[in-house]
């Protein structure tokens, strides 16, 4: 279903992505901004999924800054590997990446993020105009952003046994950001990856319901 492509950011830095297209005209555009495990085959999945429900999706390779065409799976020694590029992340460059995506798909247009990609999705969401929503799943930075109010919709899903992300961060998020929808599961972190040991299936299959009516709700208006 899907198709690889190369975007160009502000910077003129060239990056590779993943593209899904739904089989008729598309009900708007939403980026998936992956893991630190690159644009994996459960990235290529979610982009599969929101394609088949209407949706053009793309997922751009934000690590083609430092490690081009990188991807992992899940074993303890690719989680290890995955981890060593947290010290190169730089999330403006990672905004600029997003924001290439954003202009590749039709209007309108939502952000959607997961762990990494999440708190990316909460940082485009407060830079960048005209989006129509951001869903950000256990992003591990947003409270270090959380006094930026976003300029659209914007949703959150944590798990309550998140190793990553105390639920002290939840609070101060919560407390910070009263205008954003937040849910908690009973699960850890990266708990919507069916990949993963950590997937929770019932949390899972909740979040994205929710995930998808919110998306609905914010392409109608968008």
């Amino acid at each position: 279903m899907g198709k690889h492509l190369s975007l160009t950011a502000k910077d003129s830095h060239r990056l590779g992505a993943y593209r899904a297209d739904p089989a008729g005209k598309p009900l708007g555009g939403v980026v998936v901004v992956r893991e630190i495990f690159g644009v994996n085959h459960h990235i290529r999945s979610v982009c599969d999924r929101l394609a088949a429900l209407g949706y053009a999706a793309v997922a751009p390779a934000l690590f083609d800054r430092f490690a081009r065409d990188f991807q992992s799976g899940y074993s303890p020694e690719e989680v290890a590997q995955a981890r060593k590029f947290l010290a190169d992340i730089d999330w403006a460059a990672f905004v600029a990446d997003t924001t290439a995506a954003v202009e590749a798909l039709p209007r309108p247009v939502a952000v959607l993020g997961f762990c990494m990609g999440g708190t990316v999705a909460y940082l485009a969401a407060t830079q960048l105009d005209g989006l129509a929503a951001a869903v950000c799943f256990y992003g591990g930075q947003i409270v270090k952003s959380a006094d930026r109010k976003p300029r659209c919709p914007t949703q959150m899903h944590f798990g309550e046994k998140d190793e990553h992300i105390p639920m002290t961060d939840v609070d101060a998020i919560r407390a910070k950001r009263p205008d954003c929808e937040i849910h908690v599961y009973p699960a850890g972190h990266g708990f919507y990856c069916d990949e993963r040991a950590s997937f929770h299936a019932e949390s899972a299959a909740i979040a994205w319901g929710r995930t998808l009516r919110f998306l609905d709700g914010a392409m109608v208006k968008g």
